[in-house]
């Protein structure tokens, strides 16, 4: 390639790596970067919030497993960006964020908006670097994909000062590296072949490290063919269709629930693409005494609750086969944790019917789940709402019901619909979200109705932070601080272009939904929910004994 400058280097560098879409905001800090991406393939998508980028960045990458790319100017453009960059990281969501920067010749002094990027972004990135020599670009973009998209993947930020992107610079993009599978070695996948034959109640636990491994079938036929029920994270659902008749659902709440009775009769766990910041061990093994097979990509995290007898480290699906091959169940009988399905099911059917008004937030998801087919995507934000949703939305697919349980972060679900809605023009998708966090992100619906990404934003609304509320009810007895005043919903998506709904009985919510979901603009539909069920929920699980 002839010479140009720095920023349409890193932009060749962007097109090399299969980019679509860059999220962002303009500023005075990145007009080279602008320039360099008008003239290029890839399609700019400005936001009207830099978290807002972020967490379609992240959704962009955890749907894909590309990295979804965002960017902001200097200082506080950055700073706004760090919150989607910090959910991606944690969440294990490939993400490469570039920031502009002042440039080189003013950082030594007080200077207006600078910030130490590098530094910042520091906690919250697998890697940060600052482009300060226009021929080390190609290699910096290379090794941020790589960075990123490896497992366990992650953010990763790249900060590029003014005066350095507009500098002249000779060079061309680096060629991908394939990444090969790695395997599992034949004695982990023997001893734990071994451990799980001999198990009387063994358990599957599995995460969305399983997901990210595209291991759904592989699980799917291990649990069937070894008769072993399995439990999924919150990220985890799907890799099992939950209509499978040994798929117990979702654990992930504080609180104890059914399945805490399938951890406390199991002897042994089977922990499959198993993301510990999600779940702490330290809910389900409180005391370290139950034995734990690993099987995922990477070694296990160090936890005095998750002590694995065998590390079992490689291509997931490879492994399951391995083990299936070599293990042994036959004769075993069912394991006790199987039982629980019919009280988990009886649980979830009792609402279908239910017809109190407000809308009991059970009966919400489960007529919610009629309407969606097994493709389509709901995305939850972080809220009341997210207990329900992980507790009774259930998946036929991976990557269909999308919740943020590793950083958790608010705002997350309408930036983030807009996202699933770019990789999946053809499915419908939902953005479920508290009043809380519709008021954190919604500006991002005038960006989806400008980009042409109709979808339906499902707001429950109860007036106040009600997952707050909740836990100080658990503490305290009473709540605090946490009520708030809300503007009309319909009113608000109608001032914007899109169309509102409201939600006046139980019999208007799937009609709602169906209407909603056939328009080709974003909707809005403004539900009134019955978190009285909270509280009841707190009372039920502080009664619940485990039969053995």
């Amino acid at each position: 390639m002839g010479e140009m400058n720095t920023a349409e280097l890193l932009v060749k560098c962007l097109e090399n790596e299969g980019v679509e879409y860059v999220f962002g905001l303009p500023g005075e800090e990145n007009l080279h970067v602008l320039e360099a991406l008008r003239h290029s393939s890839i399609k700019f998508i400005t936001t009207r919030h830099e978290q807002g980028a972020a967490f379609m960045a992240d959704l962009y990458g955890r749907l894909t497993g590309k990295a979804g790319v965002c960017l902001s100017t200097l200082g506080p453009g950055a700073t706004n960006l760090m919150t989607g960059v910090a959910d991606a990281n944690l969440d294990g969501a490939p993400v490469v964020a570039i920031t502009g920067q002042v440039g080189t010749d003013r950082m030594h002094i007080e200077s207006h908006q600078y910030l130490d990027l590098v530094s910042m972004f520091t906690p919250v990135t697998k890697w940060t670097t600052q482009i300060v020599r226009p021929s080390n670009t190609a290699e910096i973009v290379r090794k941020a994909f790589k960075i990123a998209q490896s497992e366990k993947p992650g953010a990763v930020h790249i900060d590029l000062p003014e005066n350095i992107a507009a500098m002249k610079v000779t060079g061309q993009p680096l060629s991908k590296d394939s990444r090969e599978k790695t395997f599992a070695s034949f004695r982990s996948l023997g001893k734990a072949a071994v451990a799980i034959s001999k198990a009387q109640n063994p358990l599957i636990l599995v995460g969305n490290g399983a997901i990210r491994a595209h291991a759904s079938d592989e699980l799917t036929e291990f649990a069937t063919r070894m008769n072993i029920p399995v439990v999924s994270s919150f990220m985890g659902k799907g890799v099992i269709p939950y209509t499978h008749p040994l798929a117990l659902w979702t654990v992930g709440l504080q609180q104890r629930d059914h399945v805490t009775c399938a951890f406390e009769q199991a002897d042994l766990i089977i922990a499959v693409g198993y993301d510990l910041v999600e779940y702490s061990p330290k809910k389900w093994n409180p005391e370290g005494k139950i034995p734990i097979i690993h099987i995922g990509t990477t070694p296990a995290e160090i936890d005095s609750s998750y002590i694995p007898l065998v590390e079992v480290v490689g291509d997931i699906s490879d492994s399951l086969q391995e083990i299936m091959k070599q293990g042994d169940r036959e004769g075993k009988p069912t394991p006790f944790a199987v039982d629980l399905r019919s009280e988990i099911r009886e649980d979830y059917e009792r609402y279908a019917n239910d017809d109190g008004f407000p809308i009991k937030p059970q009966k919400l998801i489960y007529d919610l789940r009629q309407v969606m087919t097994p493709e389509d995507i709901v995305i939850s934000d972080v809220g009341a709402h997210k207990m329900w949703m992980a507790r009774h939305y259930h998946c036929d697919r991976p990557n269909t019901c999308i919740i943020s349980n590793g950083f958790a972060a608010m705002g997350i679900a309408m930036p983030g619909a807009l996202a699933a809605k770019l990789v999946n023009p053809d499915l419908n998708v939902v953005a479920v979200t508290g009043d809380g966090g519709f008021l954190m992100n919604c500006q991002e619906l005038e960006t989806a109705l400008r980009v042409g990404t109709p979808f339906v934003t499902l707001v429950f609304n109860d007036g106040g932070y009600g997952l707050i509320g909740w836990k100080q009810h658990n503490h305290f007895g009473k709540s605090a601080f946490v009520d708030f005043g809300n503007p009309d919903f319909v009113k608000f998506a109608e001032s914007m272009g899109l169309k509102g709904y409201r939600v006046n009985s139980v019999a208007d919510l799937i009609p709602t939904l169906q209407e909603a979901m056939a328009q080709d603009v974003p909707t809005v539909i403004d539900c009134p929910v019955d978190y009285g069920e909270n509280l009841r929920f707190s009372q039920k699980a502080g009664d619940l004994s485990c039969k053995i």
